[in-house]
This record gives structure tokens, sequence and C-alpha cells, in this order.
């Protein structure tokens, strides 16, 4: 608890400091939830139960792919990186999303690059490339 004062302490502060398109800190990331559009340049092939991503005021990250997942986020310069992450581990019919379930994994326990612009969320770790779409509602 001692370390999670100062480090909220530290992203409010920066949050003034930041402009739109730069690197997000966690104040800009608090609230919001995201549906995914791309993997990989292309739309996915199946979008009847929307893949998403949602971050807490704590930066608590939870969403779904096939799978759901949550663990807490730490974000250090533009890399977002998720300890503990936990999930269901359901085999999925549709390839996509099961491709989809571990990059996902791979992505926030490894650590991905982060942008946010406007009201779009991408994503990046090795050569793949989630792009996320800012959900009505959750804007600020």
């Amino acid at each position: 608890m001692k370390k999670v004062i100062p480090a909220l302490l530290a992203m409010v502060a920066l949050a003034g400091c930041a402009q739109e398109g730069s690197a997000p800190v966690g104040a800009q990331l608090a609230d919001q939830s995201f549906v995914l559009k791309t993997f990989n340049g292309k739309p996915l092939a199946d979008n009847s139960r929307p893949a998403s991503l949602r971050f807490s005021n704590t930066l608590q990250v939870s969403g779904n792919m096939c799978n759901r997942f949550m663990g807490q986020g730490s974000l250090e310069g533009n890399t977002l990186t998720v300890a503990g992450m936990a999930g269901t581990r359901m085999l999925c019919v549709d390839p996509q999303m099961n491709q989809l379930d571990n990059v996902i994994g791979k992505m926030l326990t490894q650590g991905a690059t982060v942008t946010l612009t406007a009201d779009t969320l991408t994503l990046k770790a090795n050569d793949d490339t989630l792009v996320y779409q800012r959900m009505a509602g959750t804007g600020k």
C-alpha cells in the first residue's frame, strides 16, 4: 500500500504534462474501456462477442478475447506490463480468438508498447499490433 500511493500521485502529476498522442500515463487510461478493432492491420473475422480491454482507476487491467483475463497493470514510460495475470482457459471454436488469447497474454505479461491518440489505443509487442477503439461513454 505504501508503494501504491506515491505511484498514483506521480501518475496524477504527470497527467497534466501529457499531450494527446503522447505515451499514455495511468491517469489517461483510468476508467477507460476499449473494443478491439484490428489485429495486425486486419479487422477481426468474428465480431459477435467483441474483444475488450478495460483499465480501472488503479490501472487494474481486465478484458476478454475468447477467454477473460485480469491483472494489475503498471506503466513504465510507454510500456504496459500486467503482473500476476489470471484468466479463464477455455478452447474457443474461432481459431483467431484462440490466437488472440495467446497474443494478449504474452503482450501484457512481457510488456507492450502503448500509444493513445484521440479514441484509439494501440498495443505493440514483437510483430503483433492490436488496435482498440474507445467505447462510447468512457472518453475523457
